[in-house]
Protein backbone atom coordinates (compact mmCIF):
# COMPACT_ATOMS: atom_id res chain seq x y z
CA UNK A 1 0.00 0.00 0.00
CA UNK A 2 1.25 3.61 -0.81
CA UNK A 3 2.01 6.05 1.96
CA UNK A 4 -0.06 9.09 2.14
CA UNK A 5 2.97 11.28 1.02
CA UNK A 6 3.32 8.92 -2.13
CA UNK A 7 -0.72 9.52 -2.87
CA UNK A 8 -0.32 13.72 -2.74
CA UNK A 9 2.87 13.69 -4.90
CA UNK A 10 1.06 11.88 -7.56
CA UNK A 11 -2.56 14.18 -7.25
CA UNK A 12 -0.09 17.23 -7.38
CA UNK A 13 1.74 16.13 -10.58
CA UNK A 14 -2.04 15.78 -12.02
CA UNK A 15 -3.15 19.20 -10.38
CA UNK A 16 0.07 21.32 -9.30
CA UNK A 17 -1.09 23.97 -6.65
CA UNK A 18 1.15 26.58 -8.18
CA UNK A 19 -1.61 27.09 -10.69
CA UNK A 20 -4.33 27.93 -8.11
CA UNK A 21 -5.36 30.91 -8.22
CA UNK A 22 -3.50 33.29 -5.92
CA UNK A 23 -6.86 33.57 -3.22
CA UNK A 24 -7.15 29.67 -3.59
CA UNK A 25 -6.78 27.20 -0.30
CA UNK A 26 -5.42 24.06 -1.92
CA UNK A 27 -3.47 21.13 -0.74
CA UNK A 28 -3.44 18.79 2.19
CA UNK A 29 -5.38 19.76 5.05
CA UNK A 30 -4.68 17.18 7.61
CA UNK A 31 -3.02 14.02 7.72
CA UNK A 32 0.02 12.06 8.54
CA UNK A 33 2.43 12.04 5.66
CA UNK A 34 3.32 8.44 6.83
CA UNK A 35 0.33 6.76 7.07
CA UNK A 36 -0.81 3.90 4.27
CA UNK A 37 -3.63 4.20 2.32
CA UNK A 38 -5.94 1.92 0.85
CA UNK A 39 -9.02 4.08 0.31
CA UNK A 40 -9.86 7.17 -1.76
CA UNK A 41 -13.17 8.83 -1.77
CA UNK A 42 -13.56 11.92 -4.17
CA UNK A 43 -16.46 14.34 -3.31
CA UNK A 44 -17.57 18.13 -4.27
CA UNK A 45 -17.48 19.40 -0.81
CA UNK A 46 -15.91 18.52 2.71
CA UNK A 47 -18.99 18.97 4.85
CA UNK A 48 -20.07 16.61 7.18
CA UNK A 49 -21.69 13.81 5.56
CA UNK A 50 -19.03 13.45 3.06
CA UNK A 51 -17.09 12.90 6.29
CA UNK A 52 -19.03 10.70 7.94
CA UNK A 53 -19.44 8.75 4.59
CA UNK A 54 -15.38 8.60 4.19
CA UNK A 55 -15.67 6.88 7.49
CA UNK A 56 -17.78 4.32 6.72
CA UNK A 57 -15.96 3.26 3.55
CA UNK A 58 -12.89 3.13 5.47
CA UNK A 59 -11.24 5.72 3.51
CA UNK A 60 -7.90 7.09 4.44
CA UNK A 61 -7.79 10.04 2.08
CA UNK A 62 -10.52 11.92 1.40
CA UNK A 63 -10.49 14.19 -1.88
CA UNK A 64 -12.73 17.30 -2.52
CA UNK A 65 -13.08 20.32 -5.20
CA UNK A 66 -13.97 22.94 -2.58
CA UNK A 67 -11.89 23.70 0.04
CA UNK A 68 -12.78 23.79 3.92
CA UNK A 69 -11.05 26.65 5.12
CA UNK A 70 -10.92 29.41 1.97
CA UNK A 71 -9.93 32.28 4.43
CA UNK A 72 -8.08 31.68 7.71
CA UNK A 73 -9.83 30.56 10.86
CA UNK A 74 -9.08 31.40 15.12
CA UNK A 75 -10.75 27.84 16.20
CA UNK A 76 -11.02 24.23 15.28
CA UNK A 77 -13.12 23.58 18.03
CA UNK A 78 -15.90 20.70 17.16
CA UNK A 79 -18.90 22.74 18.20
CA UNK A 80 -18.36 24.62 14.86
CA UNK A 81 -19.28 23.29 11.42
CA UNK A 82 -15.60 23.38 10.20
CA UNK A 83 -14.04 22.17 13.41
CA UNK A 84 -16.40 19.37 14.15
CA UNK A 85 -15.54 17.93 10.40
CA UNK A 86 -11.84 18.57 11.62
CA UNK A 87 -11.85 16.61 14.04
CA UNK A 88 -13.79 13.62 12.98
CA UNK A 89 -10.90 13.50 10.16
CA UNK A 90 -8.04 13.45 12.49
CA UNK A 91 -9.73 11.06 15.40
CA UNK A 92 -10.21 8.73 12.26
CA UNK A 93 -7.06 8.83 10.70
CA UNK A 94 -8.73 10.25 7.25
CA UNK A 95 -6.78 12.85 5.46
CA UNK A 96 -7.88 15.93 3.25
CA UNK A 97 -6.60 17.14 0.32
CA UNK A 98 -8.10 20.07 -1.55
CA UNK A 99 -7.80 20.85 -5.80
CA UNK A 100 -9.68 23.48 -6.55
CA UNK A 101 -9.06 25.99 -8.89
CA UNK A 102 -5.47 24.18 -9.98
CA UNK A 103 -8.12 21.23 -10.94
CA UNK A 104 -10.16 23.96 -12.80
CA UNK A 105 -7.15 24.44 -14.85
CA UNK A 106 -5.68 21.32 -15.52
CA UNK A 107 -5.39 19.49 -18.67
CA UNK A 108 -8.32 17.64 -18.50
CA UNK A 109 -10.24 19.43 -15.61
CA UNK A 110 -13.44 20.35 -14.31
CA UNK A 111 -15.19 22.05 -16.93
CA UNK A 112 -13.50 19.00 -19.40
CA UNK A 113 -15.47 16.84 -16.96
CA UNK A 114 -18.27 18.83 -17.68
CA UNK A 115 -18.19 18.61 -21.34
CA UNK A 116 -17.98 15.42 -21.24
CA UNK A 117 -20.86 14.66 -19.29
CA UNK A 118 -22.94 16.71 -22.09
CA UNK A 119 -22.13 14.78 -25.03
CA UNK A 120 -20.09 17.96 -26.11
CA UNK A 121 -16.71 17.96 -28.02
CA UNK A 122 -13.83 20.55 -26.42
CA UNK A 123 -12.38 22.64 -28.99
CA UNK A 124 -9.80 24.71 -26.69
CA UNK A 125 -9.35 26.46 -23.17
CA UNK A 126 -12.43 29.46 -22.69
CA UNK A 127 -9.65 31.38 -21.21
CA UNK A 128 -6.26 29.71 -21.93
CA UNK A 129 -3.62 29.60 -19.36
CA UNK A 130 -0.57 31.78 -20.60
CA UNK A 131 1.93 29.63 -18.91
CA UNK A 132 0.60 26.27 -21.12
CA UNK A 133 2.68 26.66 -24.91
CA UNK A 134 0.06 23.71 -26.42
CA UNK A 135 -2.41 26.05 -25.29
CA UNK A 136 -4.77 23.31 -24.02
CA UNK A 137 -4.92 24.27 -20.33
CA UNK A 138 -7.08 27.17 -18.68
CA UNK A 139 -10.44 28.09 -17.05
CA UNK A 140 -13.62 26.64 -18.91
CA UNK A 141 -13.82 25.55 -22.10
CA UNK A 142 -15.50 26.32 -25.91
CA UNK A 143 -17.18 22.85 -27.55
CA UNK A 144 -19.06 22.01 -30.13
CA UNK A 145 -22.34 19.58 -30.23
CA UNK A 146 -22.38 16.62 -32.40
CA UNK A 147 -25.40 18.22 -34.28
CA UNK A 148 -27.45 21.70 -33.61
CA UNK A 149 -29.88 20.96 -30.97
CA UNK A 150 -32.54 23.99 -29.86
CA UNK A 151 -31.76 25.80 -26.57
CA UNK A 152 -34.70 24.19 -24.94
CA UNK A 153 -33.44 20.53 -26.35
CA UNK A 154 -29.65 21.37 -24.85
CA UNK A 155 -31.31 22.47 -21.09
CA UNK A 156 -33.03 18.98 -21.61
CA UNK A 157 -29.93 17.03 -22.42
CA UNK A 158 -28.15 18.36 -19.25
CA UNK A 159 -30.82 17.86 -16.84
CA UNK A 160 -30.52 14.84 -18.02
CA UNK A 161 -26.94 14.14 -17.50
CA UNK A 162 -25.99 16.11 -14.63
CA UNK A 163 -26.84 14.84 -11.31
CA UNK A 164 -30.56 16.01 -10.22
CA UNK A 165 -30.89 19.12 -7.95
CA UNK A 166 -33.53 20.77 -6.59
CA UNK A 167 -32.85 23.62 -9.10
CA UNK A 168 -32.44 21.71 -12.39
CA UNK A 169 -31.44 23.85 -15.36
CA UNK A 170 -32.51 27.52 -15.73
CA UNK A 171 -32.35 29.69 -19.00
CA UNK A 172 -32.23 32.68 -20.64
CA UNK A 173 -33.07 33.54 -23.96
CA UNK A 174 -34.76 31.94 -27.07
CA UNK A 175 -35.80 28.35 -26.60
CA UNK A 176 -36.15 27.98 -29.93
CA UNK A 177 -33.16 28.94 -30.94
CA UNK A 178 -30.04 26.77 -32.62
CA UNK A 179 -26.78 26.01 -30.69
CA UNK A 180 -23.81 24.48 -32.52
CA UNK A 181 -21.12 25.93 -30.18
CA UNK A 182 -21.40 25.98 -26.56
CA UNK A 183 -18.86 27.72 -23.65
CA UNK A 184 -19.02 25.85 -20.08
CA UNK A 185 -17.38 26.39 -16.79
CA UNK A 186 -18.00 24.51 -13.90
CA UNK A 187 -18.57 26.25 -10.93
CA UNK A 188 -19.75 30.18 -10.36
CA UNK A 189 -19.04 31.59 -14.25
CA UNK A 190 -20.67 34.86 -14.60
CA UNK A 191 -17.29 36.65 -14.12
CA UNK A 192 -16.26 34.73 -17.44
CA UNK A 193 -18.96 36.93 -19.63
CA UNK A 194 -16.36 38.97 -21.29
CA UNK A 195 -14.54 35.81 -22.47
CA UNK A 196 -17.78 33.80 -23.44
CA UNK A 197 -18.82 36.99 -25.83
CA UNK A 198 -14.98 37.01 -27.40
CA UNK A 199 -15.52 33.63 -28.15
CA UNK A 200 -18.68 33.90 -30.13
CA UNK A 201 -20.60 30.59 -28.96
CA UNK A 202 -24.54 30.06 -29.17
CA UNK A 203 -24.77 29.52 -25.55
CA UNK A 204 -22.87 29.40 -22.11
CA UNK A 205 -23.71 26.93 -19.43
CA UNK A 206 -22.56 27.56 -15.82
CA UNK A 207 -23.69 27.89 -12.54
CA UNK A 208 -24.25 30.54 -9.82
CA UNK A 209 -25.92 33.38 -12.44
CA UNK A 210 -26.61 36.74 -10.94
CA UNK A 211 -29.30 39.11 -11.84
CA UNK A 212 -27.50 41.90 -13.14
CA UNK A 213 -24.62 40.11 -15.44
CA UNK A 214 -27.57 38.23 -17.22
CA UNK A 215 -29.48 41.00 -17.74
CA UNK A 216 -26.21 42.65 -19.29
CA UNK A 217 -25.08 40.15 -21.32
CA UNK A 218 -28.44 39.31 -22.55
CA UNK A 219 -28.95 42.62 -23.78
CA UNK A 220 -25.33 42.78 -25.32
CA UNK A 221 -26.26 39.49 -27.82
CA UNK A 222 -28.51 36.97 -28.44
CA UNK A 223 -26.16 34.70 -26.50
CA UNK A 224 -28.05 31.57 -24.19
CA UNK A 225 -27.38 31.14 -21.03
CA UNK A 226 -27.96 28.03 -18.85
CA UNK A 227 -27.59 28.05 -15.47
CA UNK A 228 -27.07 24.67 -13.55
CA UNK A 229 -26.68 24.10 -10.09
CA UNK A 230 -22.63 24.58 -8.91
CA UNK A 231 -22.55 20.63 -7.09
CA UNK A 232 -23.67 19.73 -10.35
CA UNK A 233 -21.50 21.20 -12.75
CA UNK A 234 -18.72 20.23 -10.42
CA UNK A 235 -19.63 16.81 -9.58
CA UNK A 236 -18.37 14.64 -13.10
CA UNK A 237 -14.67 16.07 -12.08
CA UNK A 238 -15.06 13.36 -9.47
CA UNK A 239 -15.56 10.68 -11.56
CA UNK A 240 -12.78 12.30 -13.39
CA UNK A 241 -10.00 12.73 -11.12
CA UNK A 242 -11.00 9.25 -9.54
CA UNK A 243 -10.31 7.62 -13.05
CA UNK A 244 -6.91 9.49 -13.11
CA UNK A 245 -6.16 8.27 -9.83
CA UNK A 246 -7.30 4.65 -10.26
CA UNK A 247 -4.69 4.63 -13.64
CA UNK A 248 -2.19 6.13 -11.14
CA UNK A 249 -2.41 3.29 -8.81
CA UNK A 250 -2.58 0.55 -11.57
CA UNK A 251 0.75 1.71 -13.01
CA UNK A 252 2.15 1.88 -9.71
CA UNK A 253 0.95 -1.30 -8.05
CA UNK A 254 -1.20 0.08 -5.34
CA UNK A 255 -3.90 -1.75 -4.97
CA UNK A 256 -6.03 1.34 -4.38
CA UNK A 257 -9.71 1.23 -3.51
CA UNK A 258 -10.92 3.98 -5.52
CA UNK A 259 -14.66 5.93 -4.76
CA UNK A 260 -16.67 8.88 -6.11
CA UNK A 261 -19.41 10.18 -3.55
CA UNK A 262 -22.69 9.82 -4.18
CA UNK A 263 -24.17 11.82 -1.52
CA UNK A 264 -25.48 15.27 -2.84
CA UNK A 265 -24.68 18.19 -1.19
CA UNK A 266 -26.41 21.12 -3.23
CA UNK A 267 -27.78 23.42 -0.36
CA UNK A 268 -30.81 23.74 -1.93
CA UNK A 269 -33.70 20.64 -1.35
CA UNK A 270 -36.73 22.04 -3.42
CA UNK A 271 -38.34 23.68 -5.34
CA UNK A 272 -41.48 24.90 -6.27
CA UNK A 273 -41.74 26.17 -9.90
CA UNK A 274 -44.03 29.51 -10.24
CA UNK A 275 -46.64 30.37 -12.43
CA UNK A 276 -45.78 29.72 -16.21
CA UNK A 277 -47.65 33.22 -17.17
CA UNK A 278 -44.91 35.26 -17.58
CA UNK A 279 -46.51 38.70 -19.18
CA UNK A 280 -45.91 40.60 -15.98
CA UNK A 281 -45.91 41.01 -12.37
CA UNK A 282 -48.85 40.29 -10.13
CA UNK A 283 -51.47 43.34 -9.48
Amino acid sequence: MPRLSEVIAALDALWPPERAEGWDAVGTVCGDPGQEVTRVLFAVDPVQDVVDEALKLGAGLLVTHHPLYLRGTTTVAADTFKGRVVHTLIKNDIALHVAHTNADRADPGVSDALAGALDLRVLRPLVPDPTDPDGRRGLGRVCELDHPLTVREFAARAAERLPATAQGIRVAGDPEALVRTVAVSGGSGDSLFDDVRAAGVDAFLTADLRHHPVSEARADSPLALLDAAHWATEWPWCELAAAQLDEISDRNGWGLRVHVSKTVTDPWTAHAASNTDTSGAPN
